[in-house]
This record gives C-alpha cells, structure tokens and sequence, in this order.
C-alpha cells in the first residue's frame, strides 16, 4: 500500500539512539519518502541518523534541542521552518525515565525529570509547531506514550503519570484541531529495550528476557514495530483516525 507520504517532511524528537523507536521511525519515515528533521538533546547521534536518512536518498538536518526547553525547541521549529518551508508530521517520540523505585522514595527531582520530558515536552514541541499546521489546514501529530501509562506498573508511577497524561492531551487536541485538518494519534510501545535501557545493569536484561515469555507473541516489542505504526498514522490512509491510542505490545495489554 502507498502510504503517500513522499516529499512530506517530518519532525521527530529523540530520534538520535541507535537502538531507540526513534531513530527506527525516522527511517521508516524516509523510506517511504519523507524528508526528516532529527531531533536529539545527543547532535552526535542526531548527525548519525541524518546521515541514514540521507544515505536512503531523503534530505535530513540534526537538531540538538532539549524538549522541556521551549526556547530551544522554537529555535528548532524556526531553524527547520527555513531550510524546509513547512513541517507535515511532528512525532513526539523523545522520553527519560530515571531508576525505578517505589514513590514514596523519589525526590521531587526525580518527579522532574519524568514529568517534565515525558509531558511537558509533548506539550512544548507540539505548541511550537500546531501554529504552523493550522495556518496550512493541515497536519499529523503522533505522540509516543506507553502501555506503563495505561496499566499499573509498581515503582513507575511518576513516569506512567506523564505518559498517561500524553495520552489525555492527544485526546484533548484532536478534539480542537481535527476539523482544521490535523490528525491527532498516539502509540503506547510495550516493554522494549531501547535507548532509555542502554544504561541499566545486566539483571534489567535478563528480567526482560524473562518478562518477554509472558507477552502473548513471546517477544518484546521492536523499534521497527513503532516505526511502522507510526508512518501509517502519520498517513491520510489514517485520516478517519482521530484521539485513539494504539497499543503496540504484542498484546501484553488487552485493550
């Protein structure tokens, strides 16, 4: 199926790890034909995956911005807005998280760092660039939630209160902006080793392993899966799809 998503240009945040959703729906943008903005708070990684967009004959630009900035994501709106005229599809895909431990041993810093990436900058990059999408009656957002921010998970509970929230205000946004022509959609990854894992101690990995038998397809879920979620949702194949959360989990949760 053609996707007609050729010569759209597209914006994705937290795109620059190498084993992250990200950089994987930033590729599978561009094999389809769109043109894509990198973004990542690491320009190294950012510059590496422009260079895999370009390498698949698309254009590309490596962005370092921190989301929970909006100075700096304005300035990277405005930076994108010159060299690419126009921006059709923003993923909010960019996330932290720090260790998990029960709330009642969390510093309000911690809270910080979960809510203020997680939520606010899904709030921050997507005011800077709704503006420009209403102007042109067009446009497809695409926020990266969590099935941690639908079903209860212990000792994530900062984190799934701000993917949960994303998923509230994708809601909430479609409602406004769907008869101006914008779809609003989100996509809630299972358990996954990505970006936000590359760090964690051996033992995260083998409770992964172990935790995948319990997942209906017996594996976790894949940067690729997203990337493919994603690049239908920001297409007009999609265009009846508005405020839905799709659950792409091997269906560890019954939605």
């Amino acid at each position: 199926m053609d996707l007609g998503l050729k010569d759209k240009v597209a914006l994705v945040t937290g795109a620059g790890s190498p084993i992250g959703f990200g950089r994987a729906i930033a590729l599978t943008l561009a094999r389809e034909g769109c043109d894509i903005i990198v973004n990542d708070i690491n320009l190294e990684e950012a510059e590496q995956a422009a260079a895999e967009v370009e390498a698949l004959g698309r254009r590309a630009v490596a962005v370092k911005a921190d989301i929970s900035n909006s100075a700096e994501v304005n300035a990277m709106v405005k930076a994108a807005l010159e060299q690419f005229d126009k921006i059709d599809i923003l993923v909010n895909n960019a996330g932290a998280s720090v260790p998990g431990k029960p709330f009642a041993e969390k510093a309000e810093a911690e809270w910080d760092i979960d809510l203020n990436v997680n939520l606010k900058g899904v709030l921050i990059c997507t005011k800077a660039v709704i503006g420009h999408m209403i102007s042109r009656k067009s446009g497809k957002i695409i926020n990266i939630s969590s099935g941690v921010g639908i079903s209860a998970f212990a000792n994530v509970s900062t984190y799934g209160a701000a993917k949960a929230g994303v998923i509230a205000f994708t809601k909430g946004l479609a409602a406004e902006v769907a008869a101006l022509g914008i779809n609003v959609n989100s996509v809630a990854p299972g358990g996954a080793k990505t970006g936000l894992s590359r760090n964690a101690p051996p033992e995260f990995f083998e409770f992964m392993d172990s935790f995948a038998e319990k997942i209906p397809i017996r594996r976790l879920t894949e940067p690729q899966d997203i990337g493919n979620m994603v690049a239908f949702l920001a297409s007009d194949v999609a265009s009846g799809i508005v405020g839905q959360t799709f659950g792409v989990d091997g269906g560890l949760i019954m939605y």
